[in-house]
């Protein structure tokens, strides 16, 4: 990965690829600390850790860079385009009207389809400006009135539109990156604000906790130290792992020319379905949470017992929701029986299965077995943060499975989008030392 971006730095176009992306970054880093007009943050950070880092709110501050618990301008960070784009592509499928736009309009139905991603980011953007100002509303009385510096409609106007123009802002930020920078905006952004929160989130509760729990301060935090990198390279290998069904096709005489003969194989990958089967499940486990929050119930024997994200019944409701998205979404993102009737026909088939219905169902269970493994390593990564914060006397973690997964899948993207930008310049070799 160093080698890849040191010898892309070399190429003067990759560098100023390189440059842009860091600066819009840098920029994004510098608005994601000035606060919004009205609140006291110090206040809001308080109220943030004693009440709402277990609720679906840890999962928003996590994505947004520790922005969402000190209400930033970009508070709400990439969160309206996150969902914007998860309700978009869901509604794609469910409605015939978007399904055709998206697979048979082209180039203008993908514009199409982006367009309205976009209009919905900036809808989400002002209801979800409006939920963080009742929430800030509703907490204002509990600290003494000390949580809004002002109050009244002018106040609320300011702080819901600033929220708003800011996830907007974020938006308008990604784009730039994936046009004119490297990788995808997006992710970059996203990847910034968890990166930002390692020092804050595991290096200080480690450092914290082995020195006052442990002897051998050293060779924990060693033993530690190798059993992350383990980790990252466990990720690593199974998101490029994938399962290959050998393919053939038939010889095909067109004129005189023969067409087809060769052998390849139909790619299908293990974790298909990325993290986001994590972050459904992560968001409807911490509903009960959230409401508890909300209602000021965060004191009785349920929350503490049940609620919370280090508890067994939280735990065991999480590792059933993410074994239930993964096979959701990889229904929904691979579908056989249209794999089947391209192969059938473009004249290919998979040996030993005759085309069509027994083909189309050969895939379907082979899918379902590798869902059954991508949806396992997903609830391992996700709980052991659990875990380990369980083994170190409770020591509590913002650095979950979540983040993980997301910080080496956009490093692993990222590097491959450089790798192709040096391969369409001819500097293939430069890979190969």
């Amino acid at each position: 990965m160093l080698t890849t971006i040191r010898n892309a730095w070399k190429i003067p176009e990759l560098r100023r690829k390189l440059l842009f992306t860091l600066v819009i970054i840098l920029l994004y880093r510098i608005g994601n600390v000035i606060p919004v007009p009205g609140v006291n943050v110090q206040q809001m950070s308080l109220m943030f850790s004693q009440q709402l880092s277990n609720t679906i709110f840890g999962l928003f501050d996590m994505m947004s860079g520790s922005a969402f618990s000190q209400a930033t301008i970009f508070a709400l960070s990439i969160q309206p385009y996150i969902n914007a784009s998860i309700i978009i592509q869901l509604l794609t499928i469910a409605i015939p009207a978007l399904e055709r736009l998206s697979k048979e309009g082209g180039e203008e139905g993908k514009k199409m389809i982006t367009k309205i991603t976009r209009y919905t980011t900036v809808g989400l953007g002002v209801l979800m400006g409006f939920a963080y100002y009742i929430m800030l509303s509703n907490y204002n009385s509990q600290y003494s009135n000390m949580l809004l510096t002002s109050t009244g409609f002018l106040t609320a106007l300011v702080i819901i539109l600033t929220f708003t123009a800011g996830s907007t802002l974020v938006m308008w930020l990604g784009d730039q990156i994936s046009e004119h920078g490297i990788g995808n905006g997006i992710s970059m952004i996203l990847f910034a604000n968890i990166i930002a929160r390692i020092p804050s989130g595991i290096i200080l509760p480690i450092f914290n906790n082995l020195k006052s729990n442990f002897g051998g301060f050293w060779y924990w935090a060693l033993l530690l130290i190798v059993a992350m990198l383990a980790i990252i390279a466990f990720i690593v290998f199974v998101s490029q792992a994938e399962r290959r069904i050998p393919v053939q096709y038939a010889k095909r005489v067109v004129g005189r020319k023969v067409y087809g003969g060769q052998n390849t194989h139909l790619p299908i990958k293990v974790n298909m379905s990325g993290v986001m089967p994590i972050i459904f499940a992560q968001s409807i486990a911490s509903l009960p949470a959230t409401i508890c929050a909300f209602g000021g119930w965060t004191s009785n024997w349920a929350y503490k017992h049940m609620f919370t994200s280090t508890s067994v019944i939280y735990t065991i409701i999480y590792l059933l929701l993410i074994v239930g998205f993964s096979y959701f979404y990889a229904t929904i993102q691979y579908n056989p029986v249209e794999v089947a009737n391209n192969l059938k026909k473009n004249g290919g088939f998979i040996p030993g299965f005759r085309p069509g219905r027994p083909t189309a169902d050969f895939i379907r269970k082979v899918i379902n077995k590798i869902t059954l493994f991508g949806a396992i390593y997903l609830g391992v990564i996700a709980v052991l943060p659990v875990l380990l914060g369980t083994i170190m006397s409770n020591t509590r973690f913002s650095f979950g499975g979540t983040s993980i997964i997301i910080v080496v899948s956009v490093a692993l993207e990222t590097v491959a989008a450089i790798e192709a930008q040096m391969l369409m310049r001819n500097y293939s070799g430069f890979l190969e030392k």
